[in-house]
């Protein structure tokens, strides 16, 4: 399954986002004054129907193939870690070498105005 998210394929996530869609017009569907209340049953109905297609008519079959799919491995994992870890390490340690310079900086006087 070339095209799932987190083992869930692209049809869940059409059904939530047309349900989330539909509770959103529904709530302000009903907050209208007048018949527009009445909006909610063809919003609800709708969201059912596309509901209800996606559920029953799925564009892939429910077994996975029977091929193993190539995993893909970052045999680079470790050191990209402590190459992180090394340039956090020097940023953080110039950045802490530089704040007295920042701190300590002398604040001179103003020259008092004469008139």
């Amino acid at each position: 399954m070339a095209n799932t998210v987190l083992e869930v394929g692209t049809g869940v996530f059409i059904i939530g986002v047309v349900w989330i869609v539909a509770v959103v017009f529904g709530m302000m569907l009903l907050r209208a004054s007048g018949p527009a209340k009445l909006g909610v049953i063809p919003v609800f109905l709708l969201a059912l129907t596309i509901t209800l297609t996606l559920v029953f008519f799925p564009r892939s079959p429910e077994t996975p193939p029977l091929f193993e799919e190539i995993k893909i491995v970052d045999a680079l994992f470790i050191g990209r870690y402590v190459l992180l870890a090394v340039g956090s390490a020097v940023f953080l340690v110039a950045l802490f070498m530089l704040l007295p310079f920042h701190f300590l900086e002398p604040v001179y006087a103003k020259a008092l105005r004469t008139h």
